[in-house]
């Protein structure tokens, strides 16, 4: 009997998708739906089991975390990569990792979610139609504006493509970018300098990783227009959450919308939280029950598989 760890179950989905019952000779799951308060809990609560099943970044599996559980010999992630996984100890502990495919689309749609919602401004007026006001703001709109991507990968794609139905123009820059792929896709390539000084929108779609740690500060959002919007769905970590406070707070750009933060769950008393021009969303772009099905049954699989030593999806 493998014992199965499921973490950060936050909706309660799991047992929807998958009957447990089926498996009850091969694997004892245990659904957590609350995130660990700390190391020590998670290292407490983990010790007896022999596999993870993890939820994008929400729990980190770092060097002592897996140190600490000697029990345990697979993590399954959502998702096809998890900078919060330390593969380097997971591989030395030989611990194997796989990871799950996930649907692009819905990243884009909450990208557009919040730009509508920024620039209709959604939040207000749903907050004062419930409180029986009527038309208590003015919006703006999409066509002719410039929209510019901080990556062009797939999502980013996406988001240009949905922007050029708007009747936006598009132009892109990343450190990596594909100038043919931009052609095609009827993207303006730009430096990052002149994008930031020149966008109504500015949207951040790249992966991160070392190199694009705090890629937006006080110096990059003083380039940016005071009438200008800021959307981030990739990672929190690309901004730094100070000066972005900072510069919502003195007003040098029009408002943000997130999806995503340096700390997971958004702390209650956050500043953020409080900003009248910051749209805010608790890191739902790939929260789908067409993607946490597909999560879960990968998971599922993967786990089969590693069991009869033919491992799917490997992570390294």
């Amino acid at each position: 009997m493998i014992k199965v760890a499921v973490l950060d179950d936050y909706q309660e989905v799991f047992q929807q998708i998958i009957d447990i019952e089926k498996f009850k000779e091969k694997y004892e799951f245990k659904v957590f739906n609350e995130p660990f308060s700390n190391e020590n809990e998670a290292i407490v609560a983990l010790e007896d089991f022999e596999a993870l099943f993890i939820m994008r970044e929400r729990t980190p599996m770092t060097k002592s975390l897996i140190t600490a559980l000697p029990k345990l010999k697979y993590i399954m992630t959502s998702g096809i990569r998890n900078n919060a996984i330390d593969l380097e100890t997971a591989k030395k502990n030989k611990i194997i990792v796989c990871g799950t495919e996930i649907n692009p689309n819905p990243a884009a749609e909450i990208t557009w979610a919040l730009i509508l919602g920024l620039l209709r401004n959604m939040k207000q007026e749903v907050d004062n139609m419930f409180q029986g006001y009527w038309q208590t703001t003015i919006g703006l709109e999409l066509k002719g504006k410039l929209l510019g991507l901080i990556g062009l990968g797939k999502i980013g794609t996406q988001v240009a493509k949905v922007a050029k139905a708007f009747g936006m123009e598009v132009c892109a820059w990343s450190e990596n970018l594909d100038l043919t792929h931009a052609n095609k896709t009827g993207v303006l390539p730009m430096s990052k300098e002149d994008l930031l000084k020149n966008a109504d929108i500015v949207s951040i779609h790249v992966v991160f990783g070392d190199r694009y740690k705090n890629l937006i500060t006080k110096k990059e959002l003083e380039m940016m227009k005071k009438s200008s919007f800021l959307i981030n769905t990739s990672r929190g970590q690309i901004i730094n959450e100070h000066d972005l406070i900072e510069a919502l707070k003195d007003e040098k750009i029009a408002g943000v919308g997130l999806d995503v933060y340096d700390k997971e769950p958004l702390p209650q008393d956050h500043k953020l939280r409080f900003l009248p021009n910051a749209l805010l969303l608790p890191h739902i772009g790939y929260v789908t029950a067409e993607n946490y099905s597909k999560f879960y049954l990968q998971m599922i699989e993967n786990l089969e598989g590693c069991l009869e030593n033919k491992p799917l999806r490997l992570i390294s």
